[in-house]
């Protein structure tokens, strides 16, 4: 098929060792999952993973080397995505001061499943890393001779979403695993939350310092 690149094993390869070194995107979805349990993890994993889809159409149809070559697109991006962030972690430790003893039987301030998926799609659409990736390295593995080269971007981009989601799950899975078994009581499940919020807040953080 001519969307499949002719050195499409090494970019597979590539592409797993990129993702399966703990990166923004598994200390993400690990820290969903101490706040608020593996469920939530796991839908806010699936909305990274098409936010980063996004961004791969993006860069598919020429808008890519627009963020490489502006600094100023890029730094807004980056900081933009920072902030959000900043902002979820900010709403778990809002939300783990709720009463203690309601804490276990109700979830206060748990999102929905839609709302997680909707978090996590704007964490990976304003993920600046993400479009360099795409618009950077899988270049490197198309056929340049090829007319079917947007298709091969977004075949590419496809199998990268794919891997990404296996991957993140299984880390929110274990991560998921651990808080269940230590959330016996109201005063753990508050501190896990809290501890869930600040890793949330020190990533976006790290995301707005290393644009400057």
């Amino acid at each position: 098929m001519s969307f499949i690149p002719t050195r499409f094993w090494e970019y597979l390869i590539t592409t797993i060792l990129i993702i399966m070194a703990p990166g923004p995107s598994v200390l993400f979805a690990i820290a969903r999952a101490i706040s608020w349990g593996r469920a939530i993890a796991v839908a806010t994993v699936f909305g990274n993973a098409m936010g980063m889809y996004l961004v791969s159409f993006i860069v598919a149809f020429g808008l890519g080397p627009i963020l490489q070559r502006s600094d100023a697109a890029f730094l807004g991006v980056q900081i933009l995505g920072g902030l959000y962030l900043m902002y979820l972690g900010v709403e778990a430790i809002r939300h783990s001061v709720i009463h203690a003893e309601n804490m276990i039987n109700t979830e206060s301030g748990k999102p929905t499943v839609k709302r997680a998926i909707k978090d996590g799609f704007w964490v990976g659409a304003l993920n600046p890393k993400t479009l360099v990736f795409f618009a950077a390295i899988i270049p490197q593995f198309l056929d340049r001779g090829s007319t079917d080269l947007t298709l091969q971007i977004i075949f590419l981009s496809t199998i990268f979403a794919l891997i990404a989601f296996t991957s993140d799950s299984i880390w929110a899975s274990i991560a998921g695993g651990i808080r269940e078994k230590l959330s016996k009581s109201p005063h753990q499940l508050v501190l896990m939350r809290r501890g869930g919020g600040i890793v949330m807040i020190a990533l976006g953080i790290f995301t707005i310092s290393t644009a400057f």
